[in-house]
């Protein structure tokens, strides 16, 4: 058996083990001070085999962001580029979700919020390097661990922070769950951003005064046909209206209406036409406005030849090996949005990420420990 392997293995009973201290500190996004004890219990697990750890402040919204530079064997080559591992240790679960959906664990699976978004996979890289210190496998470049505090939120604080640490790496592994019971790669993510477009009318009694008015709801439902005509499915692009507010009473004709749309485009040229038809958007009744607010957020991360080469190479190296493109965002956009080779979907290996029976396959922490571990050696 492969000597990464079987360390992996002999190990799963430790990995599950941190996997529920992990698990067990809740760390919702909106609660900066639980982050912060998240981070601080995972910063205090890995000190044993860390050169460095610092802390970012996230500012007053958000949790410190965690960076991790790990002592391993081998001479670093200068100049070369480091491996940047990035994670995040918020989760979308509000404090006390523990109690009605509590960690365990039986005979095939672990159970719990965020043990595939993503605690399994922070667990899963700190027994990676824990596998190249102990079989004496050696590395060539400097290997740090960004853990982000608020990537379920959009990444605000931590977007400049890892776009300068990818700037710094010639390779970056995303610690997120990969696709589907087969646990595929990730080689592409659509970009990802939202329009908020508000709608003004004019006010007027709708029993008294009726033609006095302009309905902004009126207005807001013909703008939404318009918006659900933006996508193209050929194209990979969606557009969804998804949140409409407007009026006040039955019997006042609505002086406001207000569209949240999600949009994901597959391509960053996409984008630019996407906007541009979103700020086009005129009123059909000349009596109301329009103001259009937002825009992209996460570019997409497109299939690059250097994301190829990162996908065959874990291919080479590893076992149940495949690739998949998906539609949700991760902070892998912003580093392959800067051209470097980012192979994201590397984690844990389950279903039900976001929901009250989230889960991991127990059979699949070892080879997707192994898996990080070889690919840190052989990049």
């Amino acid at each position: 058996m492969d000597p990464v392997l079987a360390y992996a293995q002999a190990c799963q009973p430790r990995i599950v083990d941190f996997i529920r201290q992990l698990v067990e500190c809740e760390s919702p996004s909106d609660d900066p001070a639980a982050v912060n004890r998240f981070h601080d219990l995972f910063a205090g697990s890995v000190r044993d085999i860390a050169s460095n750890i610092k802390t970012v402040s996230g500012g007053a919204k958000y949790g410190k962001h965690l960076l991790i530079e790990f002592a391993l064997p081998g001479r670093v080559k200068r100049g070369e580029g480091q491996i940047l591992a990035l994670g995040h240790g918020d989760t979308v679960y509000p404090m006390g979700t523990l109690q009605s959906t509590p960690f365990r664990a039986d005979d095939d699976k672990l159970w719990g919020p965020g043990v595939i978004d993503m605690k399994g996979g922070l667990a899963f890289f700190v027994f990676a390097m824990r596998a190249l210190r102990e079989l004496d496998i050696p590395v060539s470049r400097k290997v740090v661990l960004q853990i982000n505090s608020d990537e379920e939120v959009g990444s605000e604080s931590s977007r400049s922070l890892t776009e300068a640490s990818a700037r710094k790496s010639r390779a970056v592994l995303v610690l997120e769950p990969g696709t589907g019971q087969e646990g595929k790669l990730k080689t592409a993510r659509k970009g990802v951003g939202d329009y908020t477009v508000v709608v003004r009318g004019k006010a007027a009694h709708a029993g008294v005064d009726f033609t006095a008015g302009a309905s902004a709801i009126l207005e807001a439902s013909r703008q939404v046909l318009k918006i659900a005509e933006f996508t193209d499915l050929h194209k990979g692009t969606t557009v969804n209206p998804g949140v409409i507010n407007g009026g006040t009473r039955t019997n006042v004709i609505a002086e406001t209406a207000v569209v949240e749309v999600d949009m994901r485009v597959a391509k960053l040229t996409e984008a630019a036409k996407l906007d541009k038809k979103f700020r086009a958007l005129k009123a059909v009744d000349k009596r109301c406005s329009l103001e259009v607010t937002g825009g992209l957020n996460r570019p997409p991360m497109e299939r690059t030849k250097g994301i190829v080469e990162l996908f065959r190479l874990a291919k080479k190296l590893g076992w149940n090996v495949e690739e998949s493109s998906t539609g949700g965002g991760s902070d892998g956009n912003f580093t392959a949005a800067l051209g470097v080779p980012t192979l994201d979907g590397i984690g844990a290996v389950g279903l039900g990420a976001h929901t009250p029976h989230e889960h991991l396959f127990t059979a699949r922490i070892a080879d997707r420990t192994a898996l990080l571990a070889k690919l840190v050696a052989a990049i």
